[in-house]
């Protein structure tokens, strides 16, 4: 057991296992924070059941910190227990992207609004896709051209996810929990004295490197998050939530993720 988390729940407890060393000060120290404000917040998030399940709770921070370039922050995890895996916009429910049949994306990508709203924006990024015709044919074509074995598409999430990490991205939401009965704004406001203590912490760590990253701040409730006085202490990028079809047309998102090429792996001709 951690030192000093004796104050946790055994389900929070159990959850720091997965964090890596160099987050797990500022992680206990920020859920100490939490517990300061609001003594009983995690026996009622444990007696009454949250997503993600499985030990995932913090699984955004499986990586060294010192990897960290930008910070995404996403609302909330999704709202299935297969779905939310404690990393932001990852569905754990997916696993090829790209429909089997080359019809188009996949049923499970096309489910998940948000996510089939990201690759799309990735997609016209990319000069894929014409932002104005974004379903279809013009998807079909796309995806039978992905499943080609030499034509270097990544296949599945598992990839998109390690290339957003290859790029330095800590994958959080601005409430670590989901719970159907609870608004997902109000427990985004009890997290944000948790993600005071990890800015914090990430900032005081990048100075010293001179590299201080950037946060991604997609949907209202993670640009509540503006108000934390350690946010003013890295650049901020904002855009509307993915689960909004402007967003695959939002070109400071495009510009800022085109340099990535975050659909582009390893083809069967290409060593990587």
């Amino acid at each position: 057991m951690t030192s000093g988390t004796e104050f946790l729940p055994v389900e929070i407890r159990s959850a720091l296992k997965g964090v890596h060393e160099s987050w797990q000060a500022p992680v206990v120290a920020g859920l100490t924070a939490m517990y300061a404000a609001d003594p009983g917040y995690f026996e009622q998030l444990c007696s009454t059941g949250f997503l993600p399940t499985k030990g995932r709770l913090f699984a955004a921070f499986a990586y060294p910190m010192k990897d960290v370039r930008y910070v995404l922050i996403g609302e909330g995890p999704y709202p299935r227990e297969d779905s939310a895996t404690g990393v932001c916009f990852m569905d754990g429910a997916v696993d090829q992207i790209w429909s089997p049949d080359g019809g188009g994306l996949s049923k499970r990508v096309n489910r998940a609004t948000s996510l089939r709203n990201f690759i799309k924006m990735l997609l016209v990024a990319d000069g894929l896709l014409n932002e104005g015709i974004t379903n279809g044919d013009v998807i079909s074509e796309i995806a039978q051209k992905a499943l080609e074995p030499t034509a270097g598409f990544i296949q599945t999430l598992s990839e998109l996810q390690e290339n957003l990490h290859k790029n330095g991205f800590l994958l959080l939401n601005a409430s670590l929990v989901f719970r159907p009965f609870v608004a997902p704004a109000k427990d985004g406001k009890s997290w944000q004295i948790f993600l005071q203590t990890i800015f914090a912490a990430l900032h005081d760590h990048s100075v010293s490197f001179e590299t201080v990253p950037s946060l991604i701040l997609w949907g209202k409730i993670a640009e509540q998050l503006k108000k934390i006085p350690e946010a003013s202490l890295f650049p901020q990028i904002v855009a509307e939530h993915p689960y909004n079809l402007s967003f695959i047309k939002n070109r400071v998102m495009q510009d800022f993720f085109r340099p990535m090429q975050l659909l582009k792996g390893c083809s069967k001709e290409k060593f990587c």
